[in-house]
């Protein structure tokens, strides 16, 4: 069901989650379906990416995680990452008038140091561009890793312990929380998954313990601000006990 005014009821807009995540699933299947190209899947999805990049500021939300490209996606044919890589820096490139105008930070968390060159140069650039603006922020994931990124931050406090920088008895969550590539960032509070698809995917697996969880059959190049609303409003008819009763 699609909401037909385009306009989030009173309820949504009053608990409206602080942090979106998305699992962008569908754009290879989406191009399938048209006998087209999978790379075209790529390139119609980065209209839905504008699209809910845009829709979230409007509404206020604060941060948005899109799962862009994980460690596993390396494994794909050389020219799809190839041209994805090239999709990512044109984005990037593009876009960045467009995210200073909407006053929208851009962030990026995972291996990035696996990113060509010329990604890894008009991803700082971006970055470095879009610095100081306080509305949305927008963390790309790429070349990210659920598994790896924990892997990572229990090898940093492994070797705090062993350097005696900390006590391995006073080791909590908030301390795993801060060695993450996510430490300034709240936990996401809606986790949203294109295409049907019922897993995680090595995505956020530590920050979505509590997430509600939206899973819609839509394929990401037709995702666009109503599905995105849609969500929201399945959200705020969620009751979030944490556990308790």
């Amino acid at each position: 069901m699609t909401t037909a005014s385009h306009q989030l009821s009173a309820q949504a807009k009053s608990i409206l989650p602080a942090h979106v995540a998305i699992i962008m699933d569908g754009n290879g299947r989406w191009a399938k379906q048209r006998h087209l190209p999978r790379v075209e899947g790529h390139r119609v999805g980065a209209d839905s990416v504008k699209a809910v990049v845009r829709a979230a500021g409007e509404l206020g939300i604060k941060y948005l995680s899109l799962y862009a490209f994980s460690v596993e996606n390396w494994n794909r044919p050389k020219d799809e990452v190839d041209t994805l890589m090239k999709y990512l820096a044109h984005y990037l490139k593009t876009e960045s008038p467009e995210l200073n105008k909407h006053n929208v930070r851009l962030q990026a968390i995972g291996q990035i140091y696996r990113l060509p060159e010329f990604a890894q140069e008009q991803l700082r650039k971006t970055i470095e561009s879009t610095a100081r603006n306080n509305g949305l922020t927008l963390i790309l994931a790429l070349s990210y890793g659920g598994r790896s990124e924990i892997v990572e931050a229990v090898r940093q406090l492994a070797s705090d312990a062993k350097e005696g920088r900390i006590d391995p008895a006073e080791i909590t969550e908030q301390t795993i929380s801060q060695h993450l590539y996510t430490r300034n960032v709240p936990d996401p509070d809606l986790l949203i998954r294109t295409s049907g698809e019922l897993r995680l995917s090595n995505f956020l697996l530590w920050q979505t313990s509590y997430a509600e969880f939206v899973v819609t059959p839509t394929l990401w190049p037709d995702f666009r601000k109503p599905q995105f609303l849609d969500a929201l409003e399945e959200y705020a008819r969620r009751h979030r006990r944490f556990g308790g009763i």
